[in-house]
């Protein structure tokens, strides 16, 4: 809880956890939220809503990827249902190859005619067979079809800068020269966008365990030589692609201190506009343990209190930060998160195959407050992952396909997506489970683009319900209305043979003086649209 105190402190929030009659009373006394309107916060990009597809178990083939012959329906072998889903939620960008996967990756193997691709062995994830199928082209169509920026994760492992550089020529440059008629010849004339660019991944383990110093020094050139032909994306226009370095994986600020070093002192040669940081939530560390479905409460509260944590290291890794760019120049790119279970009892471990319930909602609510919380810093995050893997958006078995219940989390969510952060002040009252104490209830209330007013509260007490007595100084309120999420049981999941469990209901709160009252029953997010 100490660590969910301090995210008032970046982004004009203010959240009072000392005891409170709310807490003494029980469920009887309501939550007052205080919502003032007068006082927007920072923008949140609606880059925090990125995705993440690896090549990694089936979350590429068969979950994205089905080739031209299938008679699963496709468009140029990409999944219609797929599609469809993730247009539905706006996905704002796909970071690919990788991850691990993508410091071993070596793009020339995925480009050109089917028959001639290289056919190779992911000894990363679960010693597959990597056809190659899904290349280049075939990702960059694939974010075309859902309407989405590409994130591109280039070699910085064992790749050379040679490499890469030629992979953004072969994306990006005029097709008058030799890349750009190679790529014409493979299907596509005009140069491709490409809105972020990773500098290597993880690369103080899976990515060349190097020290953080080294790093720096191996990345620069990278930074500097591999450059972005397409002329809608010049150096210095608003539409520039943006370079993501390597930051720290939890709480070790070597590699924060380095590059932010490093980038401090920068000439004109070169520069980065991001710094990644990954953490994950995985209720004991790794190897990991906690079971997707069939958990109990005591399971539920402590993977709920880890994830709270996210708070805690962004702050730190934001005052490192700070320290070298106080005018937050580069931002915090969370580029993977997400909850990392226990695979599912008969699978391949190295596909990473978990169910999804109503647990998970909880807790990408829960990170995705923290980042609107953040939005001076943190401009870009992907979930981990999209389909098929850790916690995903959509599972498919064959022709099957089902949305989870992050899925329509994240659909709930769509108004967030390029608001202005609104502050909030509450009590969040105690939730409390054996020797873990958690906040009660969770608020966030942004202004969206069109200037509707929202307000997103969390009851993370599975049991109890709460009443939320809204309060909007200086607006008239009238009404409240939007969804809420909820399902019988914390691991309530969709399934292929059950797939509503877990969706959205319609839900609305009544009008009251100077506000309006939300009754949430226990273990739910809603996110209610402020009419006046």
């Amino acid at each position: 809880m100490l660590g969910f105190a301090r995210l008032g402190t970046a982004a004009a929030l203010s959240i009072a956890l000392a005891p409170s009659a709310f807490a003494q009373a029980g469920s009887s006394a309501p939550v007052v939220v205080t919502v003032d309107s007068a006082k927007p916060g920072a923008k949140i990009d609606r880059n925090i809503f990125g995705q993440f597809a690896e090549h990694l178990g089936t979350g590429i083939y068969g979950g994205v990827w089905v080739g031209k012959d299938s008679p699963i329906p496709n468009v140029r072998g990409i999944r219609k249902d797929v599609v469809a889903a993730l247009k539905a939620i706006r996905v704002p960008n796909v970071r690919w190859p990788g991850g691990c996967f993508a410091d071993e990756y070596h793009w020339r193997h995925g480009i050109g005619p089917a028959k001639d691709r290289r056919i190779t062995i992911n000894s990363n994830w679960g010693g597959a067979t990597e056809p190659n199928s899904f290349g280049t082209d075939e990702f960059m169509d694939f974010a075309d079809q859902i309407g989405s920026e590409a994130y591109v994760s280039v070699n910085l492992g064992s790749g050379t800068v040679a490499e890469a550089a030629e992979w953004l020529e072969y994306m990006t440059a005029d097709p008058v020269t030799t890349a750009g008629k190679e790529r014409a010849a493979n299907g596509h004339r005009e140069p491709y966008k490409i809105k972020y660019l990773g500098l290597g991944n993880e690369s103080w383990s899976c990515g060349g365990a190097m020290l953080a110093g080294h790093y720096t020094d191996v990345m620069k050139p990278f930074a500097r030589f591999v450059r972005n032909y397409n002329p809608a994306q010049a150096a210095d226009g608003p539409g520039a692609m943006q370079r993501i370095a390597v930051g720290p994986g939890d709480d070790d600020p070597a590699y924060t201190e380095a590059v932010m070093k490093a980038w401090k002192a920068h000439d004109w040669s070169w520069s980065i506009e991001g710094l990644s940081l990954h953490r994950y939530t995985t209720g004991g560390g790794w190897p990991t343990t906690q079971p997707s479905t069939g958990f109990d409460e005591s399971r539920y509260a402590l993977m709920l209190k880890e994830t709270l944590g996210m708070d805690g290291l962004i702050a730190r890794t934001a005052a490192i930060m700070d320290k070298y760019d106080p005018e937050k120049k580069v931002a915090i790119a969370v580029d993977e998160w997400g909850a990392w279970l226990a695979p599912t009892p008969g699978s391949n471990p190295g596909f990473l195959q978990q169910q999804n319930s109503l647990r998970d909602a909880i807790l990408a609510a829960l990170n995705l407050n923290i980042f609107a919380r953040h939005a001076d810093r943190v401009r870009l995050t992907n979930i981990a992952q999209m389909i098929n893997v850790l916690q995903a958006m959509i599972l498919t078995d064959k022709e099957k396909m089902v949305l989870t219940p992050t899925y329509h989390l994240y659909k709930m969510y769509l108004p967030f997506q390029d608001a202005t952060f609104v502050p909030v002040t509450f009590d969040a009252g105690e939730y409390t489970q054996g020797d873990i104490k958690l906040p009660r209830v969770d608020a966030v209330a942004v202004r969206d683009t069109a200037g509707k007013l929202w307000l997103a509260v969390t009851n993370i007490d599975p049991a109890r319900p709460v009443r939320v007595e809204a309060h909007f100084p200086g607006v008239n309120v009238r009404s409240a209305r939007g969804q809420v999420l909820t399902a019988p049981r914390v691991d309530s999941v969709n399934s292929f043979e059950a797939p509503d469990v877990v969706v959205p209901k319609p839900f609305a709160g009544k009008a009251a003086k100077g506000g309006v009252v939300l009754d949430l029953p226990g273990k739910s997010v809603a996110m209610v649209q402020i009419d006046s």
